[in-house]
């Protein structure tokens, strides 16, 4: 099969819909395809980011939604998130940084722009910024920063904090063109007599230094290459030395609260190899969120002192401590690129968008991060990723494909396994969870999109695929479940039932009638609520038959139906369980167990022949654990219905 029309096969109209968005946003975005990192943009939007977008708006939308709508959304975050390519305020700020040494935006950096738009800036938010202007307010002694940054086209101005008001001044580093990240900040509205908004003072900022200019490697080299900690250890006059330190951030952890006061520990490595921990106390943690792993960090007279164990409050361990007088800088790490080239699949899979494009294989390759250890970050990939792309040393991959089998990794612990198919291969993916399972219900047959994931190779040799919850990127979407699935006509093709033999591999869409039910083919069990599966007896004890979980309470009444659905092209015998056996039978378990039992084949028999809008998965490669009870289901499972008036 052809590669784009397989995948366009594995997700039917959805997958389709990404492309021509996909299409539409590159066309209104110029020809190139630039590095998509914090530089310029790439014309062609990330096919992943795309792809959470159009789930986004379909869960905002749940009853339905429409290409315009989603278009429109899709146009409008995609602006908002590169105007500033354009504007004047970038283009002054680009001739103001180096820009050879590139870095990767902070997890909770906030925009110049945003910060305007909402009016509201919380101390827990990272500004990246440059300074454009340094001044003094009129008739009085206060100093006031103006700030920019790289992704905004206005600028906000700081009430500097006196602590670094020996850094102001002819002689001093905060001069126009510097670049410092703060937390901690305040934001003051504007006022009756004051026209914009004002950052208040903070004291946790850092300024940021480059090992390659001149006024920088002779700051270092003159007030921070003098000690080690090996030498501040064997000082016994150590308080009374004003010690600078320069050192790598090998590792950010927080530490046990202390008597109800938090605290973060930062380990840093000297030259020498000596480890010295930095720790931050009650509001001084929010500092590290300025710090990465791999920076280094010049210390400016830090506090010294002994290190408080949480269950014993004096120890002989020194340590770090931000201390009134204490001024932070830090030469952030440079973030590593690769050139990664397109697969064949992805070439030919492209669809109109690659048939406009030059003919000298402009879109070869293309300029992706990497991390620390040499992974590459597929978060921009502006293709699509397959399964037969995956390869060691991979982070912030997305794939799109049918569930073929998932079950715990055992008997305890918060793992799980997770069998993936699309149209090139299968890969099984290990899902960590902070606490118990969180997905809902997930079954075979079911298509979703899984963005975040991560391999590594083995010592075996064998590539190892891992999804961690809540980690930066992590994101998984049933679409077979979707409400909006139904009532969007651009997420779908309407397919007679004729149709469900020819493509397994996919999730179809089609307005059926209710063909027979009766009471034989009903069931009412318990069923967990975290997953949505039956809930067993098991050595006396309640189980989940898929968390393996006792279930003490979290469970309730649910339908498993058997059911055959009809059109005018054939006839299907089907299964479907929770909500939307509710949908068919219109009547809540509850309410169907207080019927007699006369009544109950009298109310089934009535709902024959009523009209509904459904949606199909093929669950044949079901295996134990993954199914509604023991017993053998259907083929077909109805995961969405949704009556026709």
């Amino acid at each position: 099969m052809d590669p784009a029309a397989a995948a366009s096969a594995d997700g039917g109209a959805f997958l389709e819909f990404v492309d021509y968005a996909v299409s539409m946003l590159s066309s209104s975005g110029g020809d190139g395809y630039e590095s998509p990192g914090d530089g310029p943009a790439p014309a062609r939007p990330p096919w992943g980011w795309v792809v959470a977008q159009v789930l986004k708006s379909c869960c905002a939308y749940s009853s339905g939604v429409t290409a315009a709508i989603m278009l429109s959304d899709l146009f409008q975050s995609w602006t908002e998130q590169h105007k500033s390519l354009t504007s004047k305020r970038k283009v002054e700020l680009t001739k103001l940084i180096n820009t050879r040494n590139k870095r990767r935006r902070l997890p909770n950096t906030v925009t110049i722009d945003s910060i305007h738009e909402k009016n509201f800036l919380s101390p827990k938010s990272v500004l990246e910024a440059v300074l454009i202007d340094a001044f003094v307010l009129p008739g009085t002694n206060i100093y006031m920063l103006t700030l920019g940054d790289m992704w905004s086209a206005s600028t906000i101005d700081l009430y500097l904090h006196r602590r670094y008001y020996d850094c102001i001044g002819q002689y001093g580093i905060l001069k126009k063109g510097r670049e410092v990240m703060l937390t901690g900040c305040c934001l003051r509205t504007a006022m009756e007599g004051s026209g914009h908004a004002r950052i208040l003072p903070t004291e946790y900022m850092v300024i940021l230094l480059d090992e390659d200019q001149d006024e920088d490697a002779m700051l270092l080299a003159a007030q921070f290459c003098t000690y080690s900690f090996s030498s501040m250890i064997l000082d016994e006059s150590r308080n009374d030395v004003p010690y600078s330190f320069y050192a790598r951030i090998e590792k950010i952890e927080s530490l046990e609260p202390f008597r109800g006061t938090e605290r973060k520990q930062i380990v840093l490595v000297d030259n020498d190899d000596a480890k010295m921990n930095f720790i931050l106390w009650g509001e001084q943690v929010l500092l590290a969120n300025l710090f990465s792993v791999g920076s280094m960090l010049a210390l400016d007279r830090p506090f010294i002192a002994n290190f408080v164990d949480s269950n014993h409050e004096e120890s002989q361990e020194l340590c770090l401590e931000y201390g009134s007088a204490t001024q932070v800088y830090m030469v952030p790490i440079a973030q590593q690129e690769e050139q990664v080239p397109f697969t064949p699949t992805q070439m030919k899979s492209q669809g109109p968008r690659l048939s406009c494009l030059p003919t000298d294989n402009v879109a070869s390759q293309v300029t992706l991060p990497r991390d620390l250890h040499g992974s590459v970050d597929f978060s921009k990939y502006p293709f699509r990723v397959y399964v037969s792309d995956l390869h060691d040393k991979m982070v912030g991959v997305c794939l799109f494909g049918t569930i073929t089998s998932v079950c715990k990794a055992s008997t305890s612990g918060t793992a799980f396994y997770l069998e993936l198919v699309d149209t090139t291969r299968v890969v099984l993916i290990k899902l960590i969870f902070i606490g118990p399972w969180s997905l809902g219900r997930v079954g075979v047959g079911h298509m979703v999109y899984i963005s975040g994931l991560a391999c590594t190779m083995s010592l075996t040799n064998i590539l190892e695929v891992t999804w961690r919850e809540k980690e930066p990127g992590s994101l998984f979407v049933n679409l077979s479940l979707l409400p909006a699935l139904l009532n969007s006509s651009c997420l779908h093709n309407l397919a007679p039932l004729s149709d469900l033999p020819r493509l397994t591999n996919r999730t179809h869409v089609c307005r059926v009638r209710l063909d027979h039910i009766d009471c034989n083919s009903l069931k009412v069990l318990l069923f967990h609520n975290i997953c949505g599966c039956v809930v067993n007896e098991h050595s006396g004890e309640l189980q989940c038959s898929f968390c393996k979980v006792a279930c003490h309470s979290g469970f309730a009444h649910g339908f498993q139906l058997h059911l055959t659905i009809a059109d005018d092209s054939a006839k299907v015998f089907a299964w479907c369980v929770g909500q939307t056996a509710i949908e068919f039978l219109q009547i809540s378990p509850d309410e169907y167990l207080e019927l007699p039992e006369d009544e109950r084949a009298m109310y089934l028999y009535t709902l024959q022949n009523e009209s509904f809008m459904v949606a199909i998965a093929n669950t044949s490669k079901r295996v134990d654990g993954c199914g509604a009870s023991d017993e053998a289901l259907p083929v077909w499972e109805i995961t969405r219905a949704q009556k026709c008036e």
